[in-house]
């Protein structure tokens, strides 16, 4: 996947009429298989002739046919995703049949193109890589610590006090750790220092 991967901002579908058969894709941002399969049941609908399916999630992928012949329904789902740059996300398209067979060529067509359509109308957001920190502050610190992070964007995790303090673990942007640790050294003059936890 590339550098600049994009996953949905939320669930979307859209519909199309392919010689009288019916598709629906429905689309949704997802972070491990199990919550992928998850929208696959929640969607699907039993009535409907195919409920065909495809999810990436970074290297990890599937596909189903559902019935109809292999290659030509989750594998050109499967594409679309790809093809338009998507990760972490699930797509579903749902066929009513019509009566009138549209062949492998027209499967794969009617398969990924509503696939595609559905993901191009989406809204995306970037996929942001994030890094885990780990520090132990005084009491005396934390305050500080807490609101010049909260100004970067650091977001905390977990606090463990102690006798002697606070231990934080912190979740960030990758491109901000250097900052944040920057900022560590800075407010506590060299005594604190933030490692990586990731």
């Amino acid at each position: 996947m590339s550098a600049t991967a994009h996953t949905l901002a939320g669930p979307c579908q859209h519909a199309e009429d392919i010689k009288k058969s019916r598709f629906l894709a429905q689309a949704a941002p997802v972070d491990t298989p199990e919550q992928a399969l998850a929208f696959v049941r929640q969607v699907s609908d039993t009535a409907a002739t195919h409920n065909c399916w495809a999810y990436r999630i970074g290297q990890d992928y599937r596909f189903n046919d559902d019935g109809e012949p292999g290659g030509t329904a989750g594998r050109p789902i499967l594409q679309a995703i790809e093809g338009q740059g998507i990760d972490r996300a699930v797509v579903v398209v749902t066929r009513w049949f019509g009566g009138v067979k549209l062949g492998a060529g027209g499967l794969v067509r009617a398969y990924g193109g509503t696939a595609a359509e559905c993901l191009r109308l989406a809204e995306r957001l970037p996929i942001i890589a994030m890094a885990r920190l780990g520090l132990h502050c005084e009491f005396a610190e934390l305050a500080l610590l807490r609101a010049r992070l909260k100004e970067l964007g650091v977001h905390v995790e977990q606090e463990d006090f102690d006798a002697t303090g606070v231990t934080l673990q912190l979740c960030l942007p990758e491109s901000l750790v250097a900052d944040a640790q920057a900022r560590i050294t800075d407010i506590s003059r060299g005594r604190i220092e933030a490692r990586r936890l990731d």
